[in-house]
């Protein structure tokens, strides 16, 4: 399967510093959004050193089979599965121990949602409310559950989703990197077709632009998948920019169907 990737982050319009950070290494098939949080600049510092750990340690299990696993193997996952919740499990304890370094650092932490390739499967992994989305077939399937106090508030039928886009507590996280050893991880595999696109994402933009909106971008955008993300942020800005954007496209082509443009 050919990967096409596209990637952008921008700090939007109420915001003095941009506190998410991402990955776009196509060379080794791994994709990450991070959103940071925490006073005094501590957001940016959290989401830089997970995407910065968890890159790293993709990059030592591609080249060293024999590397010593520091918490484990989980048998439910494949070898690929493993590699991207370890790196996760990894990056959470380094955030741990930089807490620990400062008074400043308190608090800090970061959602991270991350894809890695493997052949015609997508290894997804998140923690917080950044998002996976996969566009196929011309609809658009939202693949991650946001783990944030409004979702959990929608999920019990307390208030609806347009409620939830405007509530005053949406940014509150209920699960994030930096706040336990061993963060519960949302693991899963996509298989992947021809034709697919998956979308990862900070809630800087999915505060701002609808999913029906998001899938018409893509459908304008077709195979460009760098003129799909800026689009989406530009999107996002228009509607107000109240928080960071950051946005990862990956268009898939079989390797039958020809290069896509």
């Amino acid at each position: 399967m050919r990967v096409d990737s596209g990637s952008i982050s921008d700090v939007g319009r109420k915001r003095k510093s941009n506190e998410d950070n991402y990955c776009a290494n196509d060379e080794v098939g791994l994709y990450v959004v991070a959103d940071g949080m925490g006073g005094h600049a501590a957001g940016e510092v959290a989401s830089e050193l997970v995407i910065a750990t968890i890159e790293e340690f993709i990059k030592l299990t591609s080249s060293d089979a024999d590397i010593t696993w520091p918490f484990g193997i989980d048998e439910k996952l494949s070898v690929c599965g493993n590699r991207l919740k370890t790196a996760i499990r990894y990056a959470n304890r380094k955030l741990l121990e930089k807490v620990q370094e400062s008074a400043e650092y308190e608090g800090m932490a970061t959602t991270v949602a991350a894809v890695l390739l493997e052949k015609n499967k997508a290894h997804i992994a998140h923690v917080g409310d950044s998002r996976v989305y996969l566009i196929r077939d011309g609809g658009i399937q939202l693949l991650t559950n946001d783990h944030s106090w409004v979702n959990e508030q929608v999920m019990s039928g307390l208030i609806d989703s347009e409620q939830a886009r405007t509530h005053p507590l949406r940014n509150v996280v209920t699960r994030a990197l930096g706040g336990k050893e061993g963060p519960e991880i949302d693991m899963q595999v996509l298989e992947l077709r021809d034709g697919d696109l998956l979308l990862l994402c900070s809630d800087g933009l999915t505060s701002m632009v609808e999913d029906v909106k998001i899938l018409e971008v893509v459908a304008a955008g077709g195979n460009k998948v760098q003129s799909v993300v800026r689009e989406l942020v530009d999107a996002a800005n228009r509607a107000g920019g109240e928080d960071n954007i950051t946005t990862i496209a990956l268009s898939f082509r079989d390797h039958q169907s020809g290069a896509a443009s």
